[in-house]
């Protein structure tokens, strides 16, 4: 490209290093699905020591109502609670003379503090960095992802109804609820972590319970390219589209990493534009300073109350945006945002569940007919066609591993037919014993019509970038 470019926003684009990578809910990590690359099946069951401090805890917590000013306690500083507690616990287990350890006395200590202010068993696991999703399918029962592994993993969960209390704890902290009545929840618990719970009688064995974790790590579309979700060459292409203001879908399966590349390729959003990101959960983390935020809102216990995204849409457009970012479009806030790309708010962004981009183009065709507009299928398919500029599709391969595996620009309508040209794609070569997938990235030799727009701009890439069958750098 040229150096008037790789300098735009005083970000190094041709490095890929923005000022500010945008912060992320997850990160693109490995996770093995093929069974020879999965670790061995824990023990499921706790050890001898795990439940000796179970049941210390137990009979500790009990003493501890019955003896201790547990509001006064409560407003005490975290270590100094903590402090007193410990002295508290010293004391019961001489008296009760249960036969536990240092090591054991200090874990009793932390379960104890972590049951008063915290989460209780699940503090430890929302503590470490290198845990991105709790997965809980009744109390006895935990899996996590970790360092991209999904392993499963004891919970000391004394029954059913801890877990419960656990679970009502987090969604008052928030706000909601959940019962018979209501017994699913999503929501956003406070240190902006996703958290789901599903409770009798629709969870037959118990609470079911999702947490994907808010990570602070600053991830930029150079990592990803370290990661290699995606190569150097195609990176730059879709950062300068972004920059020129092409509306871009991205599309993907669940876990593929859309929100991750949604904020990537965020970064290079020019910082005087005022964004507007409309979200069921606020995830993204963009780092413009012009960036307002909005999110979604159920029913109230009356049933009324509830904001869906098409409303948050509708009113987004009242506020001035240069640009809205729809987290994830699934329903008929697709009409609302194509017309936002079609008037004067080109450069949008958004999600979307789809295998493929022409898969995309099918699934945003029948959320513009859930709206219950009179309108043609021809009618449809043109406004989806004037509204996009490019489709990046993202993959989880059977490997585990997350990549860009097409890149494809809509050029517009053919008849009744939406046309679109794929650039770069990801071509798979074979399969190593380990289940590794084996493939490398390579231009189809067409260039992108928006090249012209981006030459306009003074934005240039060499001719090699395009050259078919080339292996991508």
């Amino acid at each position: 490209m040229t150096s008037r470019f790789s300098t735009l926003q005083n970000r190094d684009v041709r490095a890929l290093k923005p000022a500010e990578a945008a912060p992320v809910a997850h990160h693109a990590v490995v996770i093995p699905t093929n069974r020879k690359a999965l670790p061995p099946k824990p023990e499921t069951t706790p050890g001898k020591s795990a439940n000796k401090v179970l049941d210390a805890r137990v009979r500790i917590h009990r003493l501890l109502l019955e003896e201790i000013n547990l509001v006064a306690l409560e407003r005490l500083p975290k270590d100094e609670m903590r402090r007193q507690v410990q002295e508290f616990v010293s004391e019961k287990t001489r008296q009760e003379r249960m036969a536990i350890n240092t090591v054991e006395l200090e874990a009793l200590v932390d379960d104890i503090v972590d049951e008063m202010v915290g989460l209780g068993p699940l503090e430890p696991l929302l503590k470490d960095p290198d845990i991105n999703d709790i997965l809980i399918n009744g109390h006895q029962n935990c899996f996590v992802e970790k360092r991209g592994k999904l392993q499963q993993v004891h919970i000391p969960f004394k029954d059913e109804a801890h877990l419960l209390r656990i679970v009502n704890k987090i969604v008052a902290a928030v706000g909601r609820r959940v019962d018979e009545s209501q017994p699913m929840v999503d929501a956003r618990m406070l240190d902006g972590s996703r958290f789901n719970a599903a409770i009798r009688p629709v969870a037959v064995d118990g609470p079911l319970v999702s947490i994907r974790k808010f990570s602070k790590n600053k991830l930029g579309l150079h990592k990803l390219v370290e990661f290699g979700a995606i190569t150097q060459n195609m990176a730059e292409v879709l950062a300068a589209a972004v920059h020129a203001r092409k509306t871009t879908i991205i599309s993907g399966g669940t876990g593929t990493g859309k929100t991750t590349m949604l904020n990537a390729l965020s970064a290079f959003i020019p910082e005087d534009e005022r964004l507007i990101t409309i979200e069921d959960a606020a995830e993204l983390q963009l780092q413009q300073p012009h960036v307002a935020r909005m999110e979604t809102r159920p029913a109230n216990i009356e049933g009324h109350g509830e904001l869906k995204q098409r409303d948050l849409v509708k009113n987004a457009l009242r506020m001035r945006p240069d640009r809205v970012i729809l987290g994830e479009c699934r329903g008929e806030e697709a009409f609302d945002m194509l017309q936002a790309m079609n008037t004067g708010h080109e450069g949008s962004m958004a999600t979307i569940h789809a295998n493929t981009p022409r898969d995309a183009i099918s699934r945003l065709e029948q959320m513009l007919g859930m709206t219950g507009m009179p309108m043609t299928v021809q009618s449809i398919r043109s406004q989806i066609a004037s509204a996009l500029d490019l489709i990046v599709q993202l993959t989880r391969l059977s490997d585990g591993k997350r990549k860009v595996t097409s890149v494809a620009e809509v050029t517009g309508m053919e008849g009744d037919v939406i046309q679109m040209q794929e650039i770069f794609r990801f071509v798979r070569t074979g399969m190593e014993a380990d289940g590794k997938i084996l493939g490398h990235y390579e231009a189809t030799g067409i260039r992108p019509r928006f090249l012209e727009d981006l030459r306009n701009m003074g934005i240039e890439f060499p001719g090699k970038y395009f050259e078919p069958g080339r292996p991508q750098e």
